[in-house]
């Protein structure tokens, strides 16, 4: 029997994602024969973790301290294995615009980008260069956070009076934004398992013009198919992509990979998920199945990568 500290919740903005997808674990796990010991990180979450003294912390955090490399450098601190990716990873893959950096410099495609820190509008006149951003990333644009999930934070500007406003609510969010060229296309998500690309989820939206927050937790407010029904060849270019920026980040374990197939076949990379939800209307399970492994099977082969990785 290993026992297994599921570590959820947190203080991020994405706890109540977190919480689900941590008590679903918890119940594969015990389903699986694992001693569970269930933490919300907290202020005590060094102590608990020396009392409960776990073979392996299984990491269900989303967004800060659980994506972006915090709480794996606390469990390297103490010695304790973890799930998932390393701590350089999570960095990476947590910063959009590091991230987006990375896949150019490697000639990974993704949408046209710029960023800007609070800095750069508060001290050095950034506002004066709106114009210029506008005329090369064309309308509508996308406003996002640089550092945060489940699209929270995410606004469109139609135009530039648009700006402004999205401008000042993706900063409410974080002290970095990325302002993106807008791809007009199909929401594509590539999840990977031991280092394998499984089937394509397509997220369709129903209703809604763009997949966000609600979109993404609430039941019936997308439909998911799975695998995606694609053009020749693009289910393979999807997972080429897909590997190729969970190697380049240095993923280790499982991760799921955003993309947009627009209207004339060509797939861009939007940003890689280290940690990926699990909860009942997340992606990473949906691909599993598709690909025969159950949700008991695969936090069951995720643990055994983080024992193996320990081990080796």
């Amino acid at each position: 029997m290993t026992r297994v500290a599921v570590l959820k919740g947190g203080r991020s903005l994405e706890r109540q994602v977190s919480l689900r997808s941590g008590a679903r674990v918890e119940d594969a796990l015990g389903r699986l024969g694992h001693e569970v010991v269930a933490i919300d990180a907290g202020l005590d979450l060094i102590r608990r973790l020396r009392e409960a003294r776990p073979d392996v912390a299984f990491i269900a955090m989303h967004g800060r301290d659980g994506e972006d490399g915090t709480v794996q450098e606390l469990l390297e601190i103490l010695d304790i294995p973890y799930t998932g990716s390393g701590v350089l990873a999570c960095v990476r893959s947590m910063d959009k615009v590091l991230a987006k950096h990375l896949m150019v410099e490697a000639g990974i495609p993704t949408p046209d980008f710029f960023a800007f820190n609070q800095t750069a509008f508060r001290e050095l006149g950034a506002a004066e260069a709106l114009e210029a951003i506008e005329e090369r990333l064309d309308f509508p644009i996308v406003v996002k956070p640089s550092s945060q999930g489940s699209a929270l934070g995410i606004k469109f500007a139609r135009s530039p009076a648009d700006v402004p406003a999205a401008l000042v609510a993706a900063f409410s969010y974080d002290s970095k934004v990325l302002l993106e060229r807008y791809v007009d296309g199909r929401d594509l998500a590539v999840s990977l398992l031991a280092d394998e690309p499984l089937p394509v989820v397509e997220a369709v939206p129903q209703g809604d013009e763009f997949y966000d927050f609600h979109a993404r937790y609430e039941i019936g407010r997308t439909a998911f198919v799975c695998p995606a029904e694609l053009p020749d060849g693009a289910t393979e270019e999807a997972h080429d992509l897909a590997l190729r920026t969970y190697r380049l980040l240095g993923c280790h374990a499982f991760a799921r990979v955003d993309l947009m197939l627009d209207g004339a076949g060509e797939l861009t990379v939007l940003e890689a998920n280290p940690i990926p939800g699990l909860t009942e209307t997340s992606l990473l399970p949906q691909a599993a199945e598709a690909a025969g492994i159950s949700f008991d099977g695969l936090v069951d082969r995720i643990v055994e990568l983080a024992l193996d990785r320990a081990a080796a």
